[in-house]
């Protein structure tokens, strides 16, 4: 289906049509520009305030490299110098690297799929804003001395109240736990995207190779991003009020930290690597003159990596002391995972081998890529073999291995994109001498820092040492490692400077500059907010090279969706599959509750640091009301789609049917929460089954029949639930209304019995981790059933609005689908904690 406009083809009606667009998609002014949600402004200020991290963070290598150059150093104190090692891994991993590929991610996926933004454009606004703050939250405990000091991996018992006793972990913990908010929904935001908002006609298999690595990454983040939230959460109530999760003597076990923090850890590594990669898989072919050689075959690799990346996790714990079998297992996975690296890095050799390739200023970026990041997967290879990793675990060698696999693996090919895509962000082209200068500064420079640490490392020497004496045969080589550590510094500032200056010197860049394949350079240079006049169908991997004329075709208004004078903000939703288009979708405009509800979980946050918590549950209660708030303006509401009509041939609004992309939404959200859940259910029988001082009582404190009680319930509102949307299926509301709010009763009564076991259970959450345990799962059950009920309340208030009904059907599918996820994992936890308990006993 492709709808035409012919009548945007004359010169007058075309500039009605951009004003039109203009009017309807554009970024405002002043102070009300905090109200964007425009996915171009937002990757953009993704990637600024990234690249403000990767400053702090550098600056911090610095320090450490000065204190380490020579013996004996004085330079930091051992407290500020362990709180700047730690800071530097922080910022650099969780401020820096994610964010900013996140960043080129929201900017470059709808331009590369031929859509106008990502779907769920407010929830892009709420992770920037809790990105930011969340990292000023952090960066500050730096400003007042009280940043953490326990490394970047926070290990207990070292980030435990008794040997960190101070506000330094209580930063990193909901610090942290803030800006991973920020990173899931990113990854929800993206996975829902490129899977329903591609254009006509491009199926799965004609995608981008970049879309392919960002829809392995954004699901990576979905999945491998709940357990360290879990792990914080844990460990901020173990330092808050005292429950004992990691403390032996409590029944806790420190290694559950471990576990968690790396089952998050390692995925993050292929998280940061695939985005970069899916760069060096979309800039070769470009270069080279040709397709990709083996696109099946890389998109195969991709997902092979995506998965065997959460069977590694252990190889980080081999001197911990786990079973023989367990650590020749995962030294196994750990070399497997070569395999589909092997097949990408073959792909792009071949494809620089059959072409012709041009060694523009990307390129030679990605050259410094495929030399360092060969060589840190050489090492990462040694690091797997159980033997070699005890020699050197906890050395420089490690160290190194990360940074050529993480700098060589992300920072390079990161470099390249922005060379790369400079035209498209502002219009001008980079400066070939300057940029050369900036990239041999950092690739000898770095060359020269990590390289050498190699050596001290298998010399002996232990990461994050204060000092050390002379004698040891490290001193002349962490010299010359501090001293390529500020030549490369000084590349990074020349890059820098050259990309600050290009945006005002740059020389003007004509259409499609690099002559590329993919739709992002069917733009204007740079894009306007609404990225294209009219969607095009595109059937082929390399539609520019194929059909030239499309860019001028689809500013002129040839394709589809070329009309705004309805004032809703469209894009096509299609088959995930085929890319046929099902449906318009209709986004929600500009607004100010992101970032409302952005101050108040910043609130939130800073009140659980200073022990504020009465004031913490207002910020909780107030940010709770103003995300209700924001999804009152959703589906047939006024301000969410001002009328229903479709231009002639066009499918329907989305919200007028059933499948919608927020129902994916909704899925992709509940995969992240059922990661969760998994991670708490791993928790809770890791301790039972490993801990040495795990005590579970011969009865079990929780009441079995309240419990039952409370599942029926939560089953019946389920079925009210399910019942409403088999009526809506058959074109039936009467009577919606009372469904809906009978199933938002049901769900106050579970949420009245999971009070009335907590408050009989009598638990001593602060005496044994078997009792803390059961109060977290509790609590989780607790909040679910608070949830459903809220939501089903307001669907019933919402069909009084006429906002639900025939009509408007969507919404209550999305909550039909939360109850059902939320009966599922309510058994589960009966099973776990109520029933086999007293069937097994401890």
């Amino acid at each position: 289906m492709t709808t035409r406009n012919p009548e945007a083809t004359g010169p007058e009606n075309l500039q009605k049509l951009h004003d039109d667009l203009s009017d309807v998609w554009g970024n405002p002014r002043g102070l009300k520009a905090l109200t964007i949600v425009n996915h171009t402004t937002l990757g953009l200020r993704f990637m600024v305030t990234g690249m403000a991290f990767f400053l702090i963070g550098g600056i911090l290598a610095m320090l450490i490299r000065t204190q380490i150059a020579t013996p004996d150093q004085n330079f930091l104190t051992p407290d500020i110098y362990s709180q700047v090692t730690t800071m530097h891994g922080t910022v650099m991993m969780f401020l820096f690297a994610i964010p900013i590929l996140e960043g080129l991610a929201i900017y470059m996926i709808p331009k590369m799929i031929g859509a106008r933004d990502l779907v769920c454009p407010r929830l892009t606004a709420l992770g920037y804003w809790c990105y930011l703050f969340g990292g000023i939250i952090l960066s500050f405990s730096m400003v007042l001395e009280m940043a953490p000091n326990s490394g970047w991996f926070m290990y207990t018992p070292l980030s435990s109240s008794e040997y960190s006793p101070g506000l330094g972990s209580d930063f990193w913990l909901l610090g942290i736990t803030f800006v991973e908010i920020s990173a899931l929904s990113a990854g929800v935001e993206l996975v829902v995207s490129i899977l329903r908002t591609r254009t006509q006609g491009m199926a799965l298999h004609k995608m981008p190779l970049f879309a392919w690595y960002i829809l392995a990454m954004a699901l990576m983040i979905v999945v491998g991003f709940p357990p360290l939230i879990l792990g914080s959460i844990l460990l901020e109530l173990e330092r808050a009020v005292g429950m004992p999760f990691f403390e032996v003597a409590g029944g806790g076990d420190p290694v559950l930290w471990q576990h968690l923090f790396w089952l998050f850890g390692h995925p993050e590594v292929y998280i940061i690597f695939l985005p970069a990669a899916g760069i060096v898989s979309t800039i070769i072919p470009v270069f080279a003159g040709r397709p990709i050689v083996g696109y099946g075959w890389v998109v195969f690799a991709i997902t092979v990596m995506g998965f065997i990346s959460f069977g590694l996790w252990v190889h980080h714990m081999f001197t911990v002391g786990i079973p023989q079998l367990a650590q020749a297992f995962f030294s196994a996975a750990s070399m497997l995972v070569a395999i589909p690296t092997g097949i990408q890095i073959f792909a792009w050799l071949a494809t620089l081998w059959l072409g012709k390739p041009k060694m523009k200023l990307p390129m030679l970026w990605i050259v410094g890529f495929l030399v360092i990041f060969v060589c840190g997967g050489l090492t990462g290879v040694m690091l797997a073999l159980v033997p070699f990793n005890w020699q050197v675990h906890d050395t420089h060698f490690v160290v190194a291995h990360m940074h050529y696999v993480l700098v060589g693996g992300m920072l390079f090919p990161l470099m390249a994109g922005i060379y790369y895509w400079l035209p498209l962000f502002s219009g001008r082209m980079p400066s070939e001498t300057i940029g050369k200068w900036g990239f041999w500064l950092v690739f000898i420079g770095f060359n020269a820092t990590f390289l050498i640490m190699h050596w001290t490392g298998l010399l002996g020497m232990p990461r994050r040492v204060y000092t050390y004496d002379t004698g040891f045969g490290w001193d002349i080589f962490n010299l010359l490692s501090s001293v390529g550590s500020f030549v490369m510094s000084a590349g990074f500032a020349m890059v820098l400077i050259d990309i600050a200056l290009h945006f005002r010197y740059g020389k003007p860049a004509k259409t499609n500059p690099w002559n590329a394949d993919t739709l992002e350079w069917a733009n204007q240079l740079p894009p306007s907010p609404y990225n294209f006049v009219s969607l095009p169908p595109v059937e082929t991997r390399h539609p520019l090279w194929e059909y030239p004329e499309l860019p001028q075709q689809m500013q002129e208004g040839k394709h589809g969706l070329a009309a705004a004078e309805h004032g809703r903000r469209e894009l096509w939703g299609t088959d995930p599959l085929t890319g046929k288009v099902r449906e318009v979708i209709h986004l929600p405009g500009n607004s100010w509750w992101p970032l409302f509800a952005a101050m108040a979980l910043a609130v939130v946050c800073i009140s659980l640091l200073l022990r504020w918590y009465p004031l913490a549950g207002v910020g909780v209660l107030i940010a709770i009301g103003f995300l209700l708030r924001w999804s009152w303006e959703n589906g047939a509401h006024p301000k969410a789609a001002p009328d229903a009509k479709v231009m002639p041939g066009d499918p329907p609004l989305h919200s007028r049917t059933m499948d919608g992309p927020g129902l994916w939404a909704m899925t992709t959200a509940m995969i992240a929460n059922g990661s969760f859940f998994l991670s708490y259910l791993f928790g809770w029988f890791y301790l039972w089954t490993v801990s040495p001082g795990w005590r579970m009582p011969d009865a079990s404190p929780l009441s079995l029949i309240a419990l039952v009680v409370a599942g029926v319930a939560l089953l019946g509102g389920s079925a009210l639930m399910e019942s409403s949307v088999n009526r809506l299926r058959k074109q039936q509301d009467s009577g919606l209304a009372m469904r809906l709010y009978g199933a938002a009763i049901l769900g106050a009564l579970q949420f009245a019995l999971i009070l009335w076991v907590m408050w009989r259970a009598d638990l001593a959450v602060t005496e044994t981790s078997h009792d803390a345990t059961l109060m977290v799962g509790l609590y989780y059950a607790l909040l679910h059933s608070a949830l459903g009920a809220v939501i089903s309340l307001l669907q019933g208030m919402r069909v009084g609005y006429r906002y639900v009904g025939v009509h408007a059907p969507f919404e209550p599918v999305v909550v039909a689908y939360f109850w059902r996820y939320n009966a599922v994992v309510f058994w589960i936890l009966i099973v776990a904690l109520a029933v086999l308990p007293r069937v097994i006993g401890s």
